[in-house]
């Protein structure tokens, strides 16, 4: 039986990640392998510039592919943090990031973390920013027509004070500061 899981916007998701790998083998040859199931890599080769420029940008191609989900945790934390060396409390907005280390140059990886890790990360590019959320009190309202004015506005004024429908308003003039010790 297959249990079809929902997101909603409100509920935290684990944070996702790709591995793109360049394995090499006894015969000089080597092979790429992605932890998505379904993607399609080139058979084995002895031309590991071409390989390490496909694992590269099959790693790239999912890094532009896949949206930022704002409400996910942090990949890194859910892996106790193991991405950068000191401990760090996850904080900050969800960032995708893509991650090389040129100095092992086998393994590309693209990760969904929160910003404070993300600073802490050696070798990374971060590639997308999760979109901010709208708060329920920042939905469009819908446009009410103002109501008639009074012929006497709060009983303050007369009504030839109030400006009619199509006349604009009166402005007054801002007064000018005078300097403290000056003449009066």
């Amino acid at each position: 039986m297959t249990t079809a899981y929902s997101e909603s916007p409100t509920e935290r998701v684990p944070g996702r990640a790709w591995t793109v790998r360049l394995t090499g083998h006894r015969d000089h040859s080597a092979t790429v392998t992605c932890s998505k199931e379904g993607c399609r890599m080139p058979p084995r080769s002895r031309d590991l510039a071409a390989l390490r420029a496909f694992a590269a940008g099959h790693a790239a191609a999912h890094a532009k592919a896949a949206t930022v989900r704002p409400h996910a945790f942090c990949y890194c934390g859910a892996q106790q943090c193991s991405a950068h060396p000191e401990t760090v409390q996850c904080a900050g907005a969800v960032v995708l990031i893509l991650r090389h280390d040129p100095t092992v140059g086998q393994v590309w990886s693209v990760e969904e973390v929160c910003e404070a890790c993300a600073s802490r990360i050696p070798h990374i590019t971060v590639v997308a920013r999760a979109a901010r959320q709208r708060r329920v009190a920042e939905r469009p309202v819908a446009q009410v027509p103002a109501a008639a004015r009074a012929s006497v506005p709060g009983g303050f004024s007369s009504p030839a004070a109030v400006p009619d429908e199509g006349a604009p308003m009166p402005t007054r003039r801002p007064q000018r500061r005078r300097r403290a010790g000056g003449p009066r």
